[in-house]
């Protein structure tokens, strides 16, 4: 069976060499697991602003950390969420 691509290679490949184990790490997030298996087209302006306000009150370095718990954990990113969130993890890259 082939998976999908989830379109988080950024996080995918960095995250996933770097834990084997695919503990769930919560980042001040569990009121998000009420989203478990929603898709990402599916949020409100509401709930995109929840997702949005926890990224952008976290430390730009746990971004890639907090998007890898987010997989792990059946919950997807509003779409506006995810553009955002990948492009912090690029530049966090980047400066690496």
């Amino acid at each position: 069976m082939i998976e999908e691509c989830c379109g988080m290679h950024l996080v995918c490949e960095k995250e996933t060499l770097l834990q084997p184990n695919p503990e769930i790490i919560y980042y001040d997030d569990e009121e998000l697991d009420t989203y478990i298996g929603r898709p990402a087209e599916s949020y409100s302006a509401a709930e995109t602003e929840q997702f949005a306000y926890i990224l952008h009150t976290m430390l730009e370095k746990d971004v890639a950390g907090w998007v890898r718990s987010l997989q792990l954990r059946n919950i997807s990113l509003p779409l506006s969420v995810r553009d955002e969130a990948l492009l912090i993890v690029r530049e966090q890259r980047a400066k690496a």
